[in-house]
């Protein structure tokens, strides 16, 4: 694309139109791709251990709580009166330099356990199918994990350009092979058993599972960087155009990733979900061991491959930004001094996580999905009183609906504890 004044002038002139451009394509995939990671490959096994109920209502609330949260921090990240504030600016410029940097950090860590659940999803992944599909050696797991979390940086270290060539590259055929999976499991389906709920089991299960559904949706670690792109593009229109490409974005989630996971529940019993945790594998390379399928056996973890690099790229752009701003408001290094020291620390943690591997889902449980919880959900909403330019927000039925499902979130972390 070229950057000519006079081509700027046209794609804004275009955009002032109201038209819909290649540049909100391209954010639409990049913003999918970051979300469609582990999360979503395990929320089936968390949801279906709990039966038809808990599906049935994740499915009604999943498009509000994925829109209006990402709206919320989007709408947040584009209320600094700076040209080009990062997410750590602008929580200093509202909140105060004390409660910024513990915001910020925050912040940090809301992103920082998803790198490490990615680092031992993707060494399962690979491994369960080396064992299970090519029936070769496992290899030993300090040299499988260092490879890959290695090969995922060099990723990121590329550059943009390459990082959006990445995107591209991963999140056409993921969508495509997630489409044709979800269908092609349906002669498998076999319907829930379903009775009247127990709704005090209902409401403990919809509660725990909140912090899942949360992380299974989030791109917020891409929301930063994607605000202020908008800024830069569309000036003017940036909180417009940003709602807009958001919307199409959690839609495109809410249509491919709903289909998925109905399709994985009804094709597995309560049971095997059950098993699939034990194992802490996802749901994908769970249906490859066990379903004599030839397409199965190896698109699955294809997919969970493909879907954890994509989202991984994108949560890496977060920590990194965040880390960045984190040590250079903090201490007098310079923010290439700052970066690297990031990039070193993050491998080296991301790979011994992988080495140890955790309990994926006990992670996204306990850790990632509350504190994404706080910095998606709550803080925005306490910005929409603090800020006068949010203030217009106040009251509205959407504002109640994020901080109840953000405090729902957060009090699973401290029931869990």
């Amino acid at each position: 694309m070229s950057n000519s004044p006079e081509a700027m002038t046209l794609d804004m002139s275009s955009a002032s139109r109201g038209g819909w451009t290649q540049h909100d394509t391209q954010w639409v995939l990049s913003l999918f791709g970051t979300a469609v990671g582990a999360g979503i490959l395990f929320l089936p096994i968390n949801i279906g251990i709990g039966g038809f109920w808990p599906l049935l209502i994740m499915a009604l609330l999943a498009f509000p709580m994925t829109f209006l949260a990402h709206r919320g921090l989007a709408r947040f990240v584009l209320s600094s009166k700076q040209e080009n504030a990062d997410f750590t600016d602008v929580v200093e410029e509202h909140f105060g330099a004390g409660a910024g940097r513990l915001i910020s950090l925050l912040y940090f860590f809301s992103i920082y356990p998803i790198l490490l659940i990615y680092g031992v999803g993707l060494t399962n992944t690979v491994d369960s199918f080396m064992v299970n599909q090519l029936g070769m050696e496992s290899i030993p797991r300090v040299a499988l994990s260092g490879v890959l979390v290695a090969f995922m940086i060099g990723l990121m270290l590329g550059g943009e350009k390459l990082l959006m060539r990445a995107f591209s590259a991963l999140v056409y055929p993921l969508v495509a092979i997630l489409l044709f999976l979800s269908l092609y499991l349906i002669p498998n389906w076999q319907m829930p058993a379903v009775s009247a709920p127990d709704l005090g089991e209902l409401s403990s299960t919809l509660w725990l599972s909140v912090p899942v559904i949360v992380f299974s949706f989030s791109h917020a670690a891409a929301i930063s960087s994607f605000a202020n792109v908008q800024r830069r593009h569309y000036r003017a229109e940036a909180v417009s155009k940003s709602e807009r490409i958001l919307k199409y974005t959690s839609l495109m989630l809410i249509l491919f990733v709903l289909l998925f996971v109905f399709s994985c529940i009804f094709s597995l019993t309560p049971e095997q979900m059950t098993q699939a945790k034990e194992a802490n594998v996802s749901v994908l390379s769970f249906l490859a061991n066990i379903y004599d399928n030839p397409y199965i056996a190896l698109l699955g973890p294809f997919v969970a491959f493909v879907a954890i690099t994509s989202s991984f790229l994108g949560h890496f752009l977060g920590a990194r930004e965040s880390f960045n701003g984190l040590v250079t408001k903090q201490t007098k290094l310079g923010n290439a001094t700052a970066d690297k020291i990031g990039v070193a620390v993050m491998f080296v943690t991301i790979w011994i996580c992988a080495v140890i591997n955790p309990s994926i889902l006990g992670m996204m449980e306990a850790i990632s999905g509350p504190i994404i919880a706080m910095i998606l959900f709550v803080m925005p909403t306490i910005a929409i009183y603090k800020v006068p330019s949010l203030n217009k927000y106040k009251g509205r039925l959407s504002t109640y609906f994020v901080l109840v499902v953000g405090l729902l979130a957060v009090s699973a972390l401290l029931f869990s504890w």
